[in-house]
């Protein structure tokens, strides 16, 4: 299994936790209006849900100001990934990615037989330059980057991303995953418009919409790579709830803009724990913090003595990021909990 839940851990400790922080869920809810509409849709589970993932893919064109057409749904960025990865590379083919990237996505790729190029962090940040040296091999079809960055929370500014998609390979797909865009500044995000041919920007629900458990993504991108998705794609992969309950928060970005707002503060918080305890912090635009221990043992073992106490966090496995760890913004008790503990575990370890 690619990935093991908090929930897995609990059953092999046998004590659930008291501060759920290390897997990005939004610790501050969904929108009301979602939430009233999602209720309402349970009276018609036994209908399939819409196929053709109309009304959402509505909304989020008109949101954007692009065309449906332009729209490509799916059930979360991680099944948005497997179906880029399935159009788009051949077995024995190559996709580029930051060495300790999200894990997913190499997950992918090596399950459909292809091959990974990686390039490694510098100073926790995607090395853009690399990447692109790496890109220009001719077997090379996808290039993976998030920005922000996921296990980082760093990020690049939109002028840096505009020059990345200006000297990408004619041979290659650029997919840019931002999970995280809602909680980024407004001078980071590229332009949706135009839609450049062959960039595929990934949003999701479950970051600041606190839809985690509902499983929606979405991609924008060009008609001709929307439809490549759509062909290959679970056409009942997005359930009726979850549909509806997207749709509706979309117009509740009152609800959406507390949440970014709560999550700064609760950073700001962890940036101060962070200077008491002499572990540095990197710059996050996202609902986490990323803490440097200074080197992996000692991550290790406050990662370790973190799950022993009732926290879940996590942390990069691949050098040099495995002297990180990683820590999501939860609610003010639970971050309360986190740094409680965390200054028991610092003067121990």
């Amino acid at each position: 299994m690619p990935f093991v839940g908090p929930e897995t851990i609990e059953r092999q400790n046998g004590a659930t936790f008291e501060a759920r922080i290390g897997a990005n869920e939004s610790a501050f809810g969904v929108s009301p209006v979602a939430a009233k509409v999602m209720k309402i849709a349970v009276d018609n589970l036994a209908w399939y849900n819409d196929p053709a993932n109309f009304d959402l893919r509505e909304a989020l064109a008109a949101h954007h100001g692009v065309s449906s057409a332009e729209i490509a749904i799916a059930a979360g960025i991680d099944d948005l990934l497997g179906l880029t990865v399935r159009a788009f590379i051949d077995r024995g083919e190559t996709a580029v990615a930051s060495l300790g990237a999200y894990p997913t996505f190499v997950y992918h790729v090596h399950g459909f037989g292809c091959r990974m190029l990686s390039a490694p962090y510098v100073d926790g940040k995607n090395d853009l330059g690399a990447i692109l040296d790496l890109a220009r091999s001719d077997d090379v079809k996808v290039i993976y980057l998030s920005n922000p960055d996921n296990p980082t929370g760093t990020w690049h500014s939109a002028q840096e991303i505009e020059v990345l998609v200006a000297q990408l390979p004619e041979h290659c797909i650029l997919i840019l995953d931002e999970a995280y865009a809602e909680f980024m500044p407004d001078d980071a995000i590229p332009p949706v418009c135009p839609i450049h041919p062959r960039v595929i920007r990934m949003r999701t629900f479950s970051k600041a919409h606190g839809m985690a458990g509902a499983r929606v993504g979405y991609a924008i991108c060009s008609e001709e790579v929307g439809t490549g998705l759509d062909k290959i794609r679970l056409h009942f992969g997005v359930n009726r709830i979850a549909q509806v309950g997207a749709a509706a928060s979309l117009t509740d970005q009152l609800f959406v803009n507390a949440v970014v707002k709560k999550v700064a503060e609760g950073r700001d918080e962890y940036v101060a724990v962070g200077q008491e305890l002499d572990l540095p912090t990197l710059p996050s635009a996202t609902n986490f913090v990323t803490f440097d221990a200074g080197t992996p043992k000692r991550a290790d073992r406050i990662l370790e003595s973190l799950i022993c106490n009732r926290v879940f966090v996590r942390k990069p496995k691949v050098a040099p990021l495995d002297r990180y760890f990683r820590v999501t913004v939860g609610r003010p008790d639970e971050r309360a909990v986190f740094a409680e503990r965390l200054r028991d575990i610092v003067r121990e370890v």
